[in-house]
């Protein structure tokens, strides 16, 4: 017995294409971020005790904003992404109302 999803989902592959493309942005974006962190660990651990914003040292304030940045960047990633899921939705209504105005002559 097959548990798939309970409707099947199609995408428009430039809608899929889009969100690739942004999502690949992202994670090379965090990915250099976090390239940094570790760089920094193996090059130059001493840093890492470094004191930089409120008391806290570098190991830790790099950590917090590694998770801040993830959660910064989920939070774009779905806005970005849905915005252009409304244009595309849209844009599907537009074709749809043009289209049925053809055949109807």
């Amino acid at each position: 017995m097959e548990h798939g999803p309970a409707v099947e989902y199609q995408e428009e592959t430039a809608l899929s294409d889009y969100k690739t493309k942004i999502g690949l942005r992202f994670f090379a974006i965090y990915g250099a971020a976090f390239v940094g962190f570790v760089l920094i660990n193996t090059f130059a651990p001493q840093l890492m005790k470094v004191k930089v914003l409120l008391g806290l040292n570098l190991a830790v304030s790099y950590g917090f904003g590694l998770i801040l940045l993830a959660i910064i960047m989920g939070l774009a990633y779905n806005a970005v992404c849905t915005k252009k899921e409304h244009e595309y939705e849209i844009l599907a209504k537009q074709a749809e109302a043009t289209s049925s105005k053809g055949a109807g002559k």
